[in-house]
């Protein structure tokens, strides 16, 4: 077993795995507006972030793992990568405490077709559906930092928070995945004052 890698998608040892660097592909999405446009959700909705009204948290990851699916190779070795079941936990496990910190809703993101988005969203119990960019078109019309892996486009693991159809803040890069909830509860009550 690589050096890093769990027994299980939730379990990863983050100090034996390449941290991400800032490598500025983030910073000229403060203060955007979001374009008019509609996402599968996996709840069977379309969802266009323009179009929300208030505080909506958009965390942004590469791909989620299936139990039995091998990661692509060399996963583990690509700074930022791993870990996207975590950080959907996470996500999961403050869901109610980020509501009450100020946000009305909060959502996932990835490249990943809806199908195997539903897959993940049932097996982790998650509260709030995932959203597909797999025809990339988000991830084209606001430039979001993306890695080539396998011969897929899949997004650098960010979150936006956005205002109102603009992105008022955004947390890039992120690692630990596991922690990025916490950081995000912890600027919306730092808002709140």
């Amino acid at each position: 077993m690589p050096e890093g890698r769990a027994t299980s998608l939730h379990e990863v040892d983050w100090s034996k795995l390449p941290a991400p660097r800032d490598d500025g592909a983030a910073r000229h999405l403060e203060g955007s507006l979001l374009p008019a446009l509609a996402l599968p959700a996996t709840d069977g909705t379309a969802v266009s972030l323009s179009a929300l009204p208030g505080l909506t948290v958009l965390y942004a990851y590469p791909m989620t793992g299936r139990p039995g699916v091998a990661l692509p190779e060399g996963w583990d070795a690509i700074p930022g990568a791993r870990g996207c079941t975590p950080q959907s936990c996470a996500f999961r496990d403050h869901y109610a405490d980020l509501l009450a910190a100020g946000a009305d809703r909060v959502y996932g993101l990835s490249t990943q077709g809806t199908t195997d988005q539903r897959e993940t969203a049932g097996r982790l119990h998650l509260p709030f559906p995932l959203l597909s960019d797999a025809a990339l078109r988000l991830t084209t019309a606001l430039r979001l930092p993306v890695m080539l892996v396998g011969g897929a486009t899949l997004l650098k693991r960010m979150t936006l928070i956005i205002v109102d159809g603009a992105i008022a803040h955004v947390f890039y890069p992120v690692f630990p995945p596991d922690r990025n909830a916490v950081e995000v509860l912890d600027w919306l009550r730092a808002r709140r004052g």
